[in-house]
């Protein structure tokens, strides 16, 4: 691919890239229930689909420090969607799970998630939106490379 090619692409990609993440989190936030930030929901979602997780762990899926987890899991601890288990032979691991709440929160806000996508996604052919996130699903495992 030509240099100028790949430059205008990049740019494309990354105000395209923007502009969805911005207006997708604004289109939700209001929705998402117990007042849940983004940061929060993801951590829901991540634990919902991967229980008992670490804090290393969910750092890595997220691309954060521990530290920024563990302020995000300490709230969602104090509103008791999460809870701590330190692990039996090892106390310095500690498994993250939701609670039973959590569970309701993590499928209430997946339904909020998949209204509100769906909502757009459905604007295009079964066979666009494929593509679409074929490609999108091989730039996120090139990533991770």
């Amino acid at each position: 691919m030509q240099e100028a090619k790949l430059k205008e692409i990049i740019e494309r990609y990354e105000a395209a890239s923007s502009q969805v993440n911005r207006r997708f989190a604004a289109l939700i936030q209001n929705k998402l229930p117990d007042g849940l930030t983004q940061e929060q929901f993801g951590i829901i979602r991540y634990l919902n689909a991967n229980p008992d997780s670490t804090s290393t762990e969910l750092a890595d899926a997220f691309c954060v420090g521990k530290s920024s987890i563990t302020s995000i899991t300490t709230k969602l601890v104090d509103k008791r969607l999460v809870r701590r288990r330190p692990d039996d032979r090892d106390r310095r691991v500690t498994y993250l799970s939701l609670t039973e709440e959590g569970r309701i929160v993590a499928e209430e806000a997946g339904k909020v998630v998949g209204e509100t996508l769906g909502a757009y996604i459905s604007r295009f052919t079964e066979e666009e939106a494929t593509q679409f996130i074929e490609m999108f699903e091989d730039l996120a495992a090139r990533l991770k490379d």
